[in-house]
């Protein structure tokens, strides 16, 4: 089925540059792709279409079709069948030099023997590019990047944030039409993986780009995603906005995969607006938020995360459980408390500061109808 191309929702207007603000158009198109490797079908007929300066992120497990996807896009590897079309023209059929696209691989594929400004340049030669045309834009393109006082170090000189650097410059350097990027940040520790996030979501807000990014980590394409395809099996299983997708999951997959959450089992019992009442197989009733239509007397799922669950001495709230607080573990920001009750177990995440709850301890754990989701099984 296809996803059509829809605005980010309020909430993420900071996220997201002006491209894609408003309606939004295909600039790249796939349509009914798969691909097989012998009997193995890793993609699976799928659809999907990328707005014209959208930033893209492809998440999912290892094996799941996302950089088979990214490598068919940049012309290294052939679909089985289906057409990828670019601003309306067919690009399948042509060889990866001539589809304007700049990659940027997860070991950076630097040339050893190669300056900083010699790897940079490199596209631009290739291309049949002016010495001096190509040396301005070399310039331009390094100081962009902040390089270029090591503009003459070899890449064994350089650190794994500036290799990542060079990499980034060298596939924009000849102003593709889009920049993609398969697990670029993998290789880099977990301090300068974060600040290389924030400067590919500052890259990506001034210069407008159109960037599809493979990863399997998920606190990265929520930081610098405007939408996010997430993958299973060949196929992708939710395509929304990063807050769509971890506030509203609409599958057990996705639920389980994006972060941490609950999931209780039961039953729907009646509907009311956006909220649909869920008689849980332990016993309690509960209020959660509807994304899908649900016959009453269906089986659902209630998906709930463990940051929306509150801990209170009184019952005066939503979906209150009474429960014993089983552990506690101090995670710095926040502390992580296992609970038990109403023939139920969840996890809660809660401020450290409001109140030290000891294990044994009784309470009621809460959450908003609005902060939870019905799902299917």
């Amino acid at each position: 089925m296809r996803v059509p191309l829809v605005p980010p929702p309020a909430s993420a207007v900071g996220r997201v540059n002006a491209c894609c603000e408003g309606p939004l158009s295909a600039f790249i198109n796939l349509e009914r792709i798969s691909k097989s490797f012998g009997t193995f079908k890793v993609v699976d007929d799928l659809d999907l279409e990328i707005a014209k300066g959208e930033f893209l992120s492809l998440l999912g497990p290892s094996g799941s079709g996302k950089t088979t996807i990214l490598m068919m896009l940049a012309g290294f590897v052939e679909p089985s069948s289906g057409a990828i079309t670019l601003e309306g023209k067919r690009i399948d059929h042509l060889p990866a030099h001539r589809r304007n696209m700049g990659v940027v691989f997860q070991n950076y594929a630097l040339f050893p023997h190669m300056t900083v400004a010699e790897n940079v340049a490199f596209p631009l030669v290739m291309r049949g590019v002016s010495k001096t045309e190509a040396a301005e834009r070399v310039a331009r393109a390094i100081d962009m990047v902040q390089l270029t006082h090591i503009k003459d170090r070899k890449p064994a000189q350089l650190s794994g944030g500036q290799q990542q650097r060079v990499a980034l410059t060298r596939a924009l350097v000849f102003e593709p039409n889009v920049v993609l990027m398969d697990e670029p940040l993998g290789a880099l520790d977990k301090q300068l993986r974060e600040h290389m996030q924030l400067e590919l979501r500052e890259l990506h807000r001034r210069l407008g780009l159109t960037i599809v990014f493979v990863t399997h980590d998920q606190g990265e394409a929520l930081t610098m995603s405007n939408r996010i395809a997430v993958f299973n099996a060949g196929q992708i299983e939710q395509l929304a906005s990063p807050e769509a997708i971890y506030d509203h999951p609409e599958t057990r997959f996705v639920a389980e995969f994006i972060g941490e959450t609950n999931m209780f089992a039961g039953k729907v019992e009646a509907r009311d607006g956006a909220r649909t009442k869920i008689r849980l197989d332990a016993g309690p009733m509960v209020e959660a938020y509807l994304t899908t239509e649900f016959a009453s007397g269906a089986a659902a799922l209630v998906s709930v995360r463990p940051e929306r669950v509150g801990l209170s001495e009184t019952s005066n709230a939503a979906n209150a459980m009474p429960v014993k607080v089983l552990d506690t573990v101090y995670q710095g920001d926040h502390m992580r408390v296992r609970l038990a009750g109403s023939g139920v177990e969840m996890v809660a995440k809660v401020d450290r500061k409001t109140r030290a709850w000891a294990v044994g301890a009784e309470a009621f754990a809460t959450f908003n109808p609005d902060e939870c989701t019905v799902i299917a099984p």
